[in-house]
């Protein structure tokens, strides 16, 4: 009978700003975690995140790994292959024989990841997809992260899209790069309300969409990883006055309940562009009523009002339910629950990590 340690999987997901991990136990999930890492600043970072991996689950070396990425797009590497070849050699440095999800292709080692790098390159998100569509009958996969935003169909146990890249993806509405983080706020809309007037916004980096979910309150602080545009406070005054940057206003221009009416209207703009994204992917397969909602990622609190816009202008009847990854897809370990009451959260946050971890344990059983 192999040991539990030899039945542990730690599934990863190497992003530009942000590390991700999972650690799967016997097919259930027992611990997940996540890290800044500024990839674009140097691989030092990726470095400093496997130190602390390890100073948290100190028998990584007697356990199976599965990774898959997106920090291949970082301005760190010439192009995309190069990224995709580093990573992969400073994990294969630190871990003992990683298992690279290459999609389609299947899995890699370290040493076939130059001939298949182009499968490999962000592939995170077919691997959440592929996940879901063996747990649930038909629905889309709706991934609000950090920077960007997945939507993926699903049927009948496989992924529907026949888009890989990232470039295929953008051209479908499939990968939308918004995010409740990192996104210049700028990116959202060109025109949004001031006090019931419609203003021009200012296409400058003022400030970023984490300070309008700081003011509604929805942004989890355990989230919120990255300096402000400003690299200043995050508390109300300061997010106040990167507001105001934005119409060529001061914080003082206003009371605290404008801006609080302000964020709100970038809030609006970004669930109406999502739940467009979402209503073209739900129609170019035909998906309806029937079909069902995974949620994941750090944004997955503009879920339902995400699908309820995309509803309001759809022409079939969009999904009526929500589940929520972390929830009810991922296996969680009951006693990995009790000890951690936020591991389910933490899964929903971090679901590519939990995906890999997930079908490579299944592949190996």
């Amino acid at each position: 009978m192999p040991s539990l340690l030899e039945q542990t999987v730690v599934g990863w997901d190497i992003g530009g700003a942000h590390v991700k991990a999972c650690v799967l136990q016997r097919g259930e999930v027992v611990d997940v975690a996540q890290w800044a890492c500024p990839l674009w600043q140097g691989m030092d970072h990726l470095e400093r995140v496997l130190l602390a991996a390890g100073q948290r689950w100190p028998a990584l070396a007697q356990m199976q790994h599965a990774v898959t990425m997106t920090g291949e797009m970082v301005d760190l590497f010439a192009h995309r292959e190069e990224g995709v070849q580093r990573i992969a050699a400073a994990l294969a440095e630190v871990l003992p024989a990683p298992a690279f999800f290459a999609g389609d292709a299947g899995w890699c080692g370290s040493g076939e990841v130059a001939q298949h790098w182009a499968s490999v390159a962000s592939a995170n998100w077919l691997a959440t997809a592929q996940h879901a569509a063996l747990c649930l009958d038909q629905g889309v996969l709706l991934d609000i992260g950090s920077t960007t935003t997945d939507i993926v169909a699903f049927r009948g146990g496989r992924v529907l899209t026949a888009s890989r890249s990232d470039a295929q993806r953008l051209a479908t509405g499939e990968l939308v790069y918004h995010g409740v983080v990192r996104t210049p706020l700028c990116a959202l809309a060109r025109r949004v309300p001031w006090r019931g007037t419609p203003l021009n916004v200012m296409n400058e980096f003022f400030a970023t969409v984490a300070d309008v979910y700081r003011l509604t309150g929805e942004l989890d602080p355990a989230h919120d990883l990255y300096p402000p545009a400003d690299g200043g406070a995050k508390d109300a005054p300061a997010t106040h006055a990167r507001l105001a940057r934005m119409i060529g206003l001061d914080a003082r221009d206003g009371e605290p309940a404008d801006w609080l009416a302000f964020a709100q209207g970038w809030r609006a703009a970004q669930v109406a562009e999502l739940g467009g994204q979402l209503q073209r992917v739900l129609a170019a397969h035909r998906l309806g009523s029937d079909a069902v909602v995974v949620s994941a990622g750090c944004g997955d609190f503009l879920a339902a009002d995400v699908v309820a816009a995309a509803a309001a202008g759809g022409e079939l009847a969009a999904p009526q339910a929500v589940r929520a990854y972390g929830l009810q897809v991922a296996r969680l370990g009951a006693q990995a629950v009790a000890a951690q009451p936020d591991v389910a959260a933490w899964a929903q946050v971090c679901a590519p990590c939990v995906a890999v971890a997930t079908l490579l344990d299944g592949e190996r059983r």
